[in-house]
């Protein structure tokens, strides 16, 4: 749903910009946008098994080291 905005008459350019952002956010385009902008994607179960055991192992490893006295 594309926003037609037309000048009318002697209107000055300032007045038309508001016109027109009022009418952009009465529309709610912005606010869609956004959301989908910033959308996160789900991930699939096997991703989130494969980064579960990465952390594990990593937090092994820094328990090792620490253990060790090198952290």
């Amino acid at each position: 749903m594309p926003i037609k905005i037309q000048r009318k008459g002697k209107e000055s350019s300032h007045s038309l910009v508001y016109r027109f952002t009022k009418a952009v956010q009465e529309s709610g385009i912005l606010v869609r946008v956004r959301k989908a902008r910033f959308k996160r994607r789900n991930i699939s179960g096997g991703a989130k098994k494969r980064t579960a055991l990465r952390r594990e192992e990593l937090k092994k490893e820094y328990e090792k080291l620490q253990k060790l006295g090198k952290v």
